[in-house]
């Protein structure tokens, strides 16, 4: 994690990227936490750790959308025609969804099954992002609190 710190706005922006694709990553929060300790600019904080993030999770939207219903079928034992009867809905309430792409552990399965069911790209990349810059948000304001409570002792 200080390697990244030290990379500032670059590492900030990597730490972000590898923490929303597949691989286990540590956390971006922590970083974000520390740049923000050590006065760096909210907004380019924000902006930086949001885009990064962002494009982590359309990488596991991608990785999904190359994906092939027959390694469902042979890897996971999912039948074609189990999924096709999901569809509908996943036309429907799928973009919305991926809103929720920020969560830790099933985050990027749902990036990666919409990608599967080639969920509208746009619509995807959009709620991806809100979703991912209000955590971020949300995350600094924690940090904040936390600094002000300890200011105050």
């Amino acid at each position: 994690m200080e390697s990244f710190a030290e990379w500032g706005y670059f590492g900030l922006f990597i730490a972000s990227f590898l923490s929303a694709t597949i691989i286990p990553f540590l956390s971006s929060e922590a970083l974000l936490s520390l740049m923000i300790i050590n006065q760096y600019n909210l907004g380019n904080v924000l902006v930086v750790a949001t885009i990064g993030n962002w494009l982590g999770g359309l990488s596991c939207y991608y990785i999904g959308w190359l994906g092939k219903w027959s390694w469902i079928e042979k890897y996971l034992k999912v039948k074609e025609s189990t999924l096709s009867k999901i569809k509908p809905n996943v036309d429907r309430w799928g973009a919305p969804l991926a809103f929720f792409c920020w969560l830790p552990i099933i985050g990027d399965p749902i990036a990666v099954g919409l990608g599967l069911f080639k969920t509208n790209p746009v619509n995807v990349a959009v709620w991806i992002l809100i979703g991912k810059g209000i955590r971020y948000l949300v995350w600094a304001s924690i940090t904040f609190s936390g600094m002000q409570f300890f200011n105050n002792l």
